[in-house]
Order: C-alpha cells, then structure tokens, then sequence
C-alpha cells in the first residue's frame, strides 16, 4: 500500500513536465514515425531505432527529423540476435533513456502518423513506464486505416511496401527507419488529399 502512495507521489522528470505543458494549445505539426524494434510484444520487446519526419502545411520538412539507434546489446545478447546492424548503423547512437527523452523533446505535442501506429506508441509507453513517465498525449494517425477508410476495405492487411505499391510510389531502398518514415509522410500527404482532410 504504501509503495503505491510512493509512486502517485513521484515527481515526474523535468522533461516530461515540460512535455505535457505543450498542449495547451494544437500542433500543426505531423510527424511520421518509424521504429524497429526486437519483436511485436510491447510488455516484452525493446526499441531498436527511431526515424522521424516531421510534416507542416503538406509538405515534408526534410530538415525537420529525428533518428538514432539504441543498442540493445544485452538484450540482442541474450535473445540470441545479431546485433551488426547495431554496428554498421550510420545513425546516431544513444542509450535508450537518453534517446526516448530526446524523442518527447522532439516530438512536442504533434500529432504521430504511422504505419500501425498504435504499436509503436504502445512500445514507446513501456520505455517511458522505466523513466517514470505517464503515457503519451498525442494524437495518432494510422495510414493503413487511412486507406482502408478511403477504400471500404475492412477484411484486409496492407504492408508498407503494398501501399506504396499501391499508390505507385517509387521503389527506393528503405534500409533504415528513416527512410520508412519518409515513406510514410508521402503516404499520408496522398492520404490526406484524397479523403479531403485539411
């Protein structure tokens, strides 16, 4: 009992206060969101990497992101996963503290767009659970239901690579979370534009 007064009590760190005093007022900022992560259950799994972009007015803001690598060591260790990627990464590297305050700093109280998004906030929730966090505040935009919407499809799944196939977008090489979040950015604007949204 007593340990659960401790924890309502808990001062939240500094980061996170002047996270949630952002939301006074709506963001006109967007950002697409990628992460990679060790597998698909939030309660066991681990972010691997970050890749945002941010989107303002419809256009995509390419000096307007955010990427970093976390490695993962003991866990790609004792799950028995190569952790070259880890090594070969270009991408910034940070410590998975440091790198999920740098994210909410980041992000602000934009609205998060996605492929799948609510995973990726459900993941990003337990890392914040460890820093003493409460939950994400902002909005969330999924684009494969955005599609499915616009579609009035409701039996079906569609990968990244099929809504860009779909959309007839150019195969590029996607080979970081980076390069998913500017696929998702030029997703959502066609989203966007072809449900009429503002």
């Amino acid at each position: 009992m007593l340990d659960w007064i401790k924890n309502i009590n808990k001062p939240y760190p500094e980061f996170w206060k002047t996270y949630l005093s952002k939301f006074d007022k709506k963001s006109e900022r967007y950002i697409a969101l990628s992460i990679e992560t060790s597998g698909l259950n939030p309660e066991k799994d681990v972010i691997l990497s970050f890749g945002a972009m941010a989107v303002v007015a419809n256009n995509v803001i390419i000096g307007d992101h955010f990427e970093v690598v976390i490695p993962q060591y003991k866990f790609l260790h004792d799950n028995g996963i190569s952790n070259d990627f880890l090594l070969e990464s270009s991408q910034p590297k940070m410590a998975e503290p440091i790198a999920i305050e740098s994210f909410v700093k980041y992000i602000e109280n934009a609205v998060l767009v996605g492929h799948r998004i609510h995973f990726d906030v459900e993941i990003i929730n337990k890392a914040l659970e460890k820093l003493d966090c409460s939950r994400l505040k902002n909005e969330a935009i999924d684009i494969e239901v955005m599609y499915k919407k616009l579609h009035d499809v409701n039996d079906k799944n569609f990968s990244l690579d099929e809504l860009s196939t779909l959309f007839k977008m150019p195969k590029a090489d996607r080979l970081s979370t980076s390069d998913d979040a500017y696929t998702i950015a030029l997703l959502f604007l066609k989203l966007k534009s072809r449900l009429g949204l503002n």
